[in-house]
Parts: C-alpha cells; structure tokens; sequence
C-alpha cells in the first residue's frame, strides 16, 4: 500500500530563521486512496474491541462523570504543561480538597483548561449550544486563556504569528504548524470537511 501523504513543508522565516512549516493535505483525503488490506482490517477489529470494551465498563458504572473525573485532570494537567506550567496532578486534587480561596498560578491554569472543556461539552450537548466549529474552538480557547499568562495574547482569536512545538526556538523546534496566513484558508476546509455530509 502507498504511504499517505498528509501535507508539505513550507519554507518560512521565523525570528531571523528559516525553518519548514507543516501544512496540511487538502480534505478530503484522496491520495492514495484509502483501502483497509489485512493489516489495517486487523487494526480496526482491535479498535472496535477496545471500543466494546470501554462501553462496557461505561455502563457498569453509576457515573460517567465520575469515571471520566481523573482521566480529564490528568490530560488538563498534561496539555499545561506543554505550555510551561509546572503544577501536578496532586497539585490540583490538593487544591480541589482543601478548596482554598484562589490557586496558585500554574493550578489556576489547569483550572481554566476544566472550565474551558467543560463549556465545550456544553455547548456540544445543549440543542442551543455551538456546534464543533472555529468559533466554539475559540470560544473555549478565550475560557482556556481567561486572567492567565497569555491572556494577553489574543484569546479566543486565529495566531497571527509564527509559532512552534519544542525546542527554544524555531530552528531547533520538533514542530513548526502552518504560518498564520495559511490558517484561515486551512481551518475553513476542516470545518467544512467537519459538516460535511458524506
């Protein structure tokens, strides 16, 4: 089977440097056509299984809420600390038991990332909700940035700027994501391609 491509680089400036930004294949994705041979036919049947198994487990408890309670703190606490903060897991349950008037504010961020979520999943429930969408993925992101470091950095807005993923800087990054004037024609064809009907 063709390996899939899933985009291209292109070659940016960023502080001075030249480094290659990932932009994303066009959506649908058509080449090379998908085609489930026996390995991935496996890998979908291990899937679903696993899938079986989580429903299950699902309802044998009293409270979904309650299942899912830690494994949302824990990624809340995870996708922190990419950005920098350097609370734990214990940190937040600590000040969740103690209910302690303020957090510090490395736990006020991983606050802000529950709250963030938990809009979302009400706006996505709720038959007057948002739909998954640019605007509710902004919305969510003005709750994540909300009286935060970064809060003054656009919340709730499409970058304007050059950003990466690891490293100190962009020539040493992991990751370079699209430039910023590629967004709005990127993010509108996921959007489209969310909705679309076939």
């Amino acid at each position: 089977m063709d390996e899939r491509i899933t985009g291209k680089y292109e070659r940016v400036s960023v502080g001075g440097e030249d480094v290659a930004a990932f932009i994303p294949a066009p959506l649908p994705p058509a080449a090379p056509p998908l085609i489930i041979n026996e390995n991935l036919a496996e890998r979908l049947r291990h899937a679903e299984h696993a899938l079986a198994r989580l429903e299950l487990a699902g309802e044998m408890i009293p409270s979904l809420d309650w299942f899912i309670y830690a494994f949302v703190r824990k990624e809340a606490v995870l996708s922190s600390q990419i950005e920098g903060t350097q609370a734990t897991l214990v940190d937040l349950l600590t000040f969740e038991a103690e209910d302690q008037a303020a957090p510090n504010a490395d736990v006020e961020e991983i606050c802000n990332h529950l709250e963030a979520l938990a809009y979302a999943r009400e706006q996505l429930v709720s038959d007057q909700g948002l739909p998954l969408s640019m605007r509710l993925l902004c919305e969510t992101h003005r709750w994540l940035m909300a009286g935060v470091r970064g809060a003054n950095k656009q919340p709730g807005e499409i970058r304007r700027s050059q950003n990466w993923i690891g490293g100190s800087r962009p020539g040493n990054a992991v990751f370079v994501p699209p430039p910023p004037q590629a967004l709005p024609e990127l993010l509108t064809a996921l959007e489209k391609y969310i909705h679309a009907d076939e």
